[in-house]
């Protein structure tokens, strides 16, 4: 089993959920150095993974946590939002980085939701 393989569970409310978390999270803390911090705008840096969590309804998503990879290494993300509304969530990720002035690497194709 690939620890960062991703699957959908309908019945639970989840969506690019990891398979195996306990891994996946155990791998990024056991890194060499440990994980950094970087701003989602760092050059180079590709998001990896954006958790979203919620209560069925609750009209916003609460960020769980931003990973991503920046030189051959797991970093932690900073994003400059805690929340983002569950309808035109999209919309509203992009207008964020539009806001930055920068292309997100991996922003879309990163999203892992939890309701």
């Amino acid at each position: 089993m690939n620890a960062f393989a991703i699957t959908d569970r309908p019945d639970v409310g989840e969506t690019n959920g990891l398979v195996d978390g306990g891994t996946y999270h155990n791998t990024r803390h056991n890194q060499e150095g440990g994980v950094k911090t970087v701003c989602w705008t760092t050059e180079g840096l590709e998001i990896t993974r954006l958790r979203l969590i919620s209560d069925h309804g609750f009209p916003v998503w609460d960020v769980s946590y931003c990973h991503g990879f920046l030189d051959g290494k797991h970093v932690n993300v900073r994003v400059p939002f805690s929340q983002l509304p569950k309808r035109n969530m999209k919309a509203a990720l992009y207008a964020e980085a539009k806001l930055s002035g920068k292309f997100i690497k991996g922003l879309f194709s990163s999203l892992s939701t939890l309701c």
